[in-house]
């Protein structure tokens, strides 16, 4: 690991991989370490961040995945590194909330989506990938349960490239809250906003762009509006690959009424939602949840490499 030169008092150390090519302008994505440690059973997830890393490289870019380890985050793992976070149990899942703490404690954490938000814009990085982003829990209206992803998202100077967020979620009201914290959405060669690995959440996306260098142009110009917030890019699974969201809602609805005949309450209902859509979805849930990491993580190297290639122009014109 490297240590780049940073105005963080926390320690920010870099793979030399990562640390060359931001010193060169090249582009890099950011990716979150929990995948590895709470997705799928070892060795399967260790195999699935290589090839997530594999498909942000395809389209052009570097990966960074990142994760905290001994007091510093880590931006960027080794081969090595993602086989030991795969088969080490017990690694906790650290948020944005977390961060201080784990920290402190110099023990290993692996990052979500927002706190990989934190870390990618301490350490310089522009892009971020992840296949589904929080939001507004249903039944928010009483429980107050909004993922700190959306808060996050209002704090951190990164571009996120997704799929969207689940549909288990309340995603009118997620739009909703992105809009009065005035976060562009932008879908990418698509008309509406996505839900994971369905093509559709049902909603129509405020914005739909379809030329990378386009939104290379409209992520630089809402940082410089003096925005210091991110700029969330979604981008559909391929059709090939998405499961059917009619199924999907219909799942939800027997399951939301089935709870309320059960007596479930609070932030179980999200669990059992979530149990309901895995059981009606068969294994495929777990393929189509594959599909949708690899796919926005090369989409997000695409879009990063765009990015930086615009980056580069502007500054050899100035």
């Amino acid at each position: 690991m490297t240590r780049r030169p940073s105005p963080s008092p926390v320690p920010l150390h870099f793979t030399e991989e990562v640390a060359e090519a931001l010193d060169a302008g090249r582009p890099v994505v950011a990716l979150e370490s929990n995948v590895i440690t709470h997705g799928l059973p070892y060795p399967d997830n260790a195999a699935t961040a290589r090839k997530v890393e594999q498909s942000v490289r395809g389209g052009g870019a570097v990966p960074a995945t990142i994760c905290i380890e001994n007091g510093a985050i880590q931006v960027g793992m080794s081969d090595e590194d993602i086989e030991r976070f795969a088969s080490t149990p017990g690694i906790p899942k650290v948020s944005n909330r977390d961060m201080p703490v784990v920290l402190a404690g110099g023990g290993l954490g692996a990052t979500t989506v927002a706190s990989s938000l934190v870390a990618a814009d301490l350490a310089g990085i522009a892009f971020f990938a992840s296949a589904g982003i929080g939001g507004v829990h249903r039944g928010a209206q009483a429980s107050m349960d909004i993922s700190a992803d959306l808060i996050q998202f209002t704090r951190s100077k990164v571009a996120v490239v997704c799929a969207g967020a689940k549909m288990i979620l309340d995603l009118g009201l997620t739009l909703e809250y992105l809009e009065t914290h005035g976060v562009p959405i932008v879908s990418y060669r698509s008309d509406d906003f996505p839900a994971f690995y369905c093509l559709t959440s049902g909603h129509r996306s405020p914005h739909r762009l379809d030329d990378d260098a386009v939104i290379a142009r409209a992520i630089e110009a809402h940082w410089g509006l003096g925005n210091h917030s991110s700029f969330l890019i979604t981008a559909p699974t391929r059709p090939e690959e998405a499961i059917d969201a009619g199924e999907v809602t219909t799942a939800i609805e027997q399951a939301i009424a089935a709870a309320e005949r059960d007596g479930v309450t609070g932030q179980a209902v999200t669990k059992y939602l979530m149990r309901a859509v895995d059981a009606a979805t068969s294994g495929r849930s777990a393929a189509a949840n594959m599909a949708v990491l690899i796919s926005c993580a090369e989409a997000a190297g695409r879009l990063a490499t765009a990015h930086a290639r615009y980056r580069a122009r502007e500054k050899a014109q100035s």
